[in-house]
């Protein structure tokens, strides 16, 4: 279903791929999108072993999206450094498939909720549990399970 990786001497085993999404703070989302364009945005994440959680308005494009298709990708960059004596950049990055979802479960929405939070907060637990009761109505949580994970390094980065 899912096809090989071209330049397979350059991709990375699970291990180095699921760092890559571990240590990342960002990534692209790509969906389908209105009219059959794709929609790529720049989303915040947390990974849950084979689960990628968003957080994200309760309605807008995104959600649309997800209702209308649920499959997706999902792509985090870890290095881009650029090599202007060669022509390239010197790169490591993981792309998720998988199928996006609407999270309705209170338990599961609050477990990422507070999940995104403890990542990208500087706050105390107890700053974030008020901040995430304030906010909770306005909160919609995607998930994608990941069905397929594939990563590519540079050719300069092989060891």
């Amino acid at each position: 279903m899912f096809r090989e990786m071209r330049r397979f001497r350059q991709q990375l085993g699970e291990e180095d791929t699921r760092a890559v999404l571990s240590k990342g703070s960002s990534g692209v989302l790509a969906l389908a999108g209105d009219e059959g364009y794709p929609y790529a945005v720049p989303q915040s994440y947390v990974i849950d072993g084979d689960i990628l959680y968003f957080q994200t308005a309760t309605e807008g494009h995104k959600v649309d999206a997800v209702k209308r298709e649920p499959k997706a990708s999902f792509c985090v960059i870890d290095m881009d450094c650029i090599l202007p004596d060669r022509l390239t950049t010197c790169y490591r990055s993981a792309i998720a498939f998988g199928k996006m979802s609407i999270v309705e479960d209170p338990k599961e929405k609050r477990y990422a909720i507070e999940m995104l939070v403890d990542k990208y907060s500087d706050k105390t637990p107890e700053e974030n549990a008020a901040s995430i009761d304030k906010m909770w109505s306005l909160l919609c949580v995607l998930r994608m399970d990941i069905e397929h994970l594939t990563g590519k390094q540079a050719k300069e980065l092989m060891k």
